[in-house]
């Protein structure tokens, strides 16, 4: 008998006027699963399919990249500029079969780009990543000029408008986790003088630019969220009182819900670790400050962390929440919404690392979950107890096949290889990337 349910299965509707089924979402995870071209295939297709008739009301997708030149790793999907977008509009095909809306996140990596495909990326200073031992496998961070901080700006307002041309609801602006948007926020990674840097609203102004263009360029009947840290949970970082006033400042913009996280690859709050863990949840890590913000704000708010229990997700609403992002846990248990009509107590994974090294562990987790997304994407059942240790090794074998082919496309776009060489001379710097299909996984 099916678990009726007046909170969480509820419907809601967006201030552009968008309806969702219901409150909870299928929040972005990074897949690493593009074919040669930088584009959706059969892969993510077909694990997309298992979200899309999972039972949630709204599928945002894993982040897309608006550049080829900057890349969160190898792997990534990237809206292309012009051309062809029938592989996107397959993709929001089979991500609104099943009723629920379909939502791009839209990202540029900034400094976190890995060294195995650029040397050097954009950022807003010269800053690079504190990761100890690790850190060196990061590009190198050069400061951007007013003109490429420009470019950031358009590229992000033509993919969206791309998005909505291949039949995509709406769009989702990252913001947070420490990408290029998060890092202008940051007083820690921006130490610009200029106009981009130093006060708070200076540090947001390229966040409310791409805000402001992307509603202006994809009009009022489209979706446009944001992703946006709580904090950096880092000392002398972004703090919850500077989300609180960027929220603000976002309210003149038409925004039509806050996603609210937290953390970054030096403090990955977002996984429940890092310098200030005492500060998050248990469950929902950060529905704390995503509630003091809810309380205050017209903008409807989203939460996503650690959520894998019905309760919890009950209790986000509860505390004034519009929506339940689920990430880490719609990776193992791809129906986890359906499995709670059937089973209210079931709990989903979280997946979880003890080793020491707080970088390393980071970096099994995600692992972890890259290798749930790989299985569902070759029709495989997933694992509800992955090894910490071999969910690594098949990641980085897995990373070596993307990184290989990225090298190929490069080879087989020399002209377009030239001209981003030619940009990197002219204007300070850039970054090189690009991906392709999964490894069968294990």
């Amino acid at each position: 008998m099916q678990h009726t349910d007046t909170g969480i299965y509820s419907p809601f509707t967006f201030p552009c006027g968008t309806t969702v089924k219901n409150r909870l979402v299928k929040a972005a995870m990074e897949e690493n699963m593009a074919d040669a071209n930088l584009q959706p295939d059969h892969s993510l297709l077909s694990l997309y399919r298992y979200w899309a008739h999972g039972g949630v009301g709204m599928i945002i997708t894993g982040n897309v990249m608006v550049d080829y030149h900057a890349m969160t790793g190898p792997g990534s999907v990237v809206i292309p500029a012009n051309g062809n977008l029938q592989a996107f509009e397959k993709w929001a095909g089979v991500i609104k079969s099943g009723g629920a809306k379909a939502i791009m996140q839209l990202n540029h990596p900034g400094r976190q780009m890995p060294r195995e495909i650029a040397d050097r990326a954009w950022a807003p200073s010269a800053v690079p990543l504190n990761l100890g031992r690790y850190s060196k496998r990061f590009a190198e961070p050069v400061a951007m000029s007013c003109d490429q901080i420009h470019q950031v700006t358009h590229r992000f307002a033509h993919a969206a408008k791309r998005a909505k041309m291949a039949g995509f609801d709406g769009v989702q602006i990252h913001a947070a986790h420490g990408y290029l948007l998060s890092q202008f926020l940051s007083p820690l990674s921006n130490q610009r003088q200029d106009e981009w840097g130093g006060s708070l609203i200076n540090r947001a102004r390229l966040l409310l630019n791409v805000a402001c263009q992307v509603r202006a360029t994809c009009g009022n009947d489209f979706v446009v969220m944001i992703k946006l840290n709580s904090g950096d949970f880092q000392r002398g970082g972004f703090t919850p009182q500077d989300a609180a006033e960027v929220v603000t400042a976002l309210e003149r913009l038409n925004i039509d819900a806050i996603e609210l996280s937290g953390g970054n690859y030096e403090s990955p709050a977002m996984q429940g670790r890092g310098e200030h863990k005492a500060e998050l949840s248990d469950d929902a890590y950060f529905l704390s400050f995503a509630k003091a913000i809810s309380e205050t704000s017209r903008i409807p708010v989203m939460t996503t962390g650690g959520i894998s229990l019905k309760t919890t997700a009950e209790k986000v609403v509860q505390d004034g929440c519009a929506l339940v992002g689920m990430a880490s846990a719609l990776a193992f248990t791809p129906y986890l919404p359906l499995k709670w009509q059937q089973k209210p107590d079931y709990k989903g994974v979280r997946p979880s690392c003890n080793w020491s090294d707080k970088t390393l562990a980071a970096l099994v987790i995600m692992a972890k979950v890259r290798r749930q997304l790989r299985r569902l994407g070759n029709d495989l059942t997933t694992m509800r107890h992955p090894t910490s240790i071999w969910s690594l090794v098949l990641d980085t074998l897995h990373r070596r096949k993307m990184t290989r082919l990225y090298h190929r496309f490069m080879h087989s776009h020399a002209d377009d290889n030239l001209m981003g060489m030619k940009h990197v001379t002219t204007r300070c710097a850039s970054s090189h990337a690009v991906s392709d299909a999964p490894s069968r996984d294990l």
